[in-house]
């Protein structure tokens, strides 16, 4: 995604903050989506306890565009799972941004998933859709594994995050996950772990330098093949030769 060419953004004081004007260029004509959503945060998020109630006034900086950026570093159609998506982030307003990609949010909470199921529902997003699990679990891996990227954004320690993520990120696929200036500290602390479930040549990037301020935080990994990888593979070929 080419840099977007307006003055970037920061949080207001204000109770509820106005759509920056920056939001046309990253949202073009689904901009109008991207103001309903907010306006369903701003409304039914606080009062279901999906956001705090400060978090209007610095909704498009801090959350909704802070989001949407990520897609600079996802490649054109690819399948993205989002994991522990919570109010939606990052995976709605990436998916309003970016149409051509397939978004799959997956949340254990069933109160978060009713509301995301509503703001999908309401705001048409053809290209979303939730699933109620934990992204570790075994059936959820089955039901939305082979993903081309899994996000997250302030899920849990890079440890936990790539046990989590990446069972779910087929061999060649990334880790794409929003994280804050302790990023580079946390791939110093659990490279060795990340590497050991297949997430290795991990790195820090900023993106949306033209669009919030500060710019978003990346942590991103290659998914490499593990000895566990092949014997699954082996596992499966073998049912495949009895099936015959």
């Amino acid at each position: 995604m080419e840099a977007y060419g307006r003055s970037a953004v920061s949080g207001t004081a204000d109770e509820h903050e106005p759509v920056p004007p920056v939001a046309a260029e990253v949202f073009g004509d689904r901009l109008e989506r991207a103001e309903d959503y907010a306006r369903v945060l701003s409304d039914e998020g606080v009062l279901r306890g999906l956001i705090g109630p400060s978090e209007p006034a610095r909704l498009w900086s801090r959350h909704i565009l802070n989001s949407a950026v990520l897609g600079e570093v996802i490649e054109p159609g690819a399948r993205v799972v989002d994991i522990g998506s919570g109010a939606g982030f990052p995976g709605v307003p990436l998916a309003i941004a970016r149409p051509d990609l397939e978004v799959i949010l997956v949340e254990p909470l069933l109160r978060r998933t009713t509301f995301l199921e509503e703001v999908v529902d309401r705001l048409s997003l053809d290209n979303v859709s939730v699933v109620r699990g934990r992204a570790e679990a075994a059936p959820i891996i089955e039901r939305v594994g082979g993903a081309d990227v899994v996000t997250s954004r302030a899920v849990a320690p890079l440890d936990r995050l790539a046990r989590w993520s990446a069972p779910l990120i087929r061999v060649g696929g990334e880790l794409i996950a929003l994280k804050g200036r302790t990023a580079q500290e946390e791939i110093a602390e659990h490279a060795e772990a990340a590497a050991r479930v297949g997430l290795r040549n991990l790195s820090v990037r900023e993106v949306g330098a033209d669009v919030v301020d500060p710019p978003s935080t990346v942590l991103i990994g290659n998914r490499v093949e593990t000895e566990a990888d092949r014997r699954a593979g082996k596992r499966a070929e073998r049912r495949r030769k009895r099936r015959g």
